[in-house]
């Protein structure tokens, strides 16, 4: 038997081997997220109520869609720090659309979007055609967005923006409103948050083209051997570099979405998201390698940084010992990936 024909069996054997190991990492973040859930449901009467469940749902966002363009950027090899610094840049684009040049609010929210593209972009030119390294061609992308976020504003807060700018971060779906006798309304159930809608739609979709399009399996393939990749007819630069785009543009999302919650766009906003966003990829199987991770695992594990912050809030630790917890949590995860990649 030939070379060639040797290797197809190979790659076979080395996918169902990363697909075993993307399965066990996900059942572990899934055994550790109903952990916290059960016990932190014994240390707080609140903690498992509908209100609790659905401030846990709208925190993740963040976490959530951060974690998706992380996952594909790590899948194909790279990494990207600049998340946070997009976030408050494309957000206060999307403010400053809407304030100063009068564009109604999904224009402006595209503008937002758009702006986390083109850094994404940038991102990929700088690592898939320049050859920087992703750390520290990321790293510059962080200050540079931040700094212009911060020049563009001022380093003053964006507000203003009125009603309808909130209403993408702020409205809900099936919203049950009623009016009591005294005229006063009284929430009867306070809906879905489109921000967990738009998570969950994304998830799927973003789950769909790395599992059923050929994008997808260039984008493992790039991430387990770019050499071999190439080798094979995949164009490299270009799977890598749509891989930043995306998370890009998912973090112009995220900005957009947490400037509409508050109604006011902060330059200052998404400082150490990109842990986070990291973070939940991790803990959800996606290994720091690349070729590895599912986004169904990240999603996991968003919710496990999330309820865990939320559980630590309502038995009144600290925000100082909840950072240290979850850098625990991190630290454990990338030994535990460090373990399997040795074996």
């Amino acid at each position: 038997m030939g070379a060639p024909a040797m290797l197809v069996p190979m790659a076979a054997a080395g996918r169902l081997h990363d697909r075993r190991r993307e399965a066990i990492q996900k059942f572990a973040a899934l055994g550790s997220l109903l952990t916290l859930i059960a016990a932190f449901s014994l240390t707080s009467a609140a903690f498992f109520s509908l209100g609790n469940g659905l401030t846990i749902a709208l925190q993740v966002t963040s976490i959530g869609l951060l974690g998706i363009g992380a996952t594909c950027v790590i899948i194909a090899g790279g990494i990207d720090l600049s998340v946070g610094s997009v976030l408050a840049l494309s957000g206060v684009v999307a403010a400053l659309s809407v304030k100063e040049a009068g564009l109604p609010v999904p224009v402006g929210m595209l503008a937002g979007v758009l702006t986390g593209a083109l850094c994404g972009l940038a991102n990929g030119i700088l690592v898939a055609r320049m050859r920087l390294p992703p750390f520290i061609a990321t790293l510059g992308m962080m200050l540079v967005a931040r700094g212009l976020a911060l020049q563009v504003t001022g380093a003053r807060a964006v507000s203003g923006l009125g009603e309808s700018f909130g209403e993408l971060g702020n409205g809900a779906l099936l919203r049950v409103i009623r009016i009591g006798e005294d005229g006063f309304p009284t929430i009867v159930f306070p809906g879905i948050p489109y921000p967990v809608i738009l998570m969950a739609v994304l998830t799927l979709a973003v789950a769909f083209v790395l599992n059923r399009t050929v994008f997808g399996r260039h984008v493992y393939a790039v991430g387990s051997n770019a050499e071999a990749a190439r080798l094979s007819g995949v164009n490299v630069a270009r799977v890598v570099t749509l891989t930043y785009v995306i998370s890009g543009a998912l973090a112009g999302l995220t900005g957009c979405v947490l400037m509409s919650r508050l109604v006011t766009a902060q330059p200052n906003e998404g400082v150490m998201y990109e842990l986070d966003a990291i973070a939940s990829a991790v803990i959800g199987g996606t290994s720091l390698v690349g070729g590895v991770g599912t986004i169904s695992g990240t999603a996991i594990g968003a919710f496990v940084i999330g309820i865990l912050r939320n559980g630590l809030n309502m038995n009144g630790v600290s925000a100082f010992m909840q950072q240290i917890v979850i850098g625990l949590v991190i630290l454990f995860t990338v030994w535990i990936d460090q373990l399997r990649n040795r074996r």
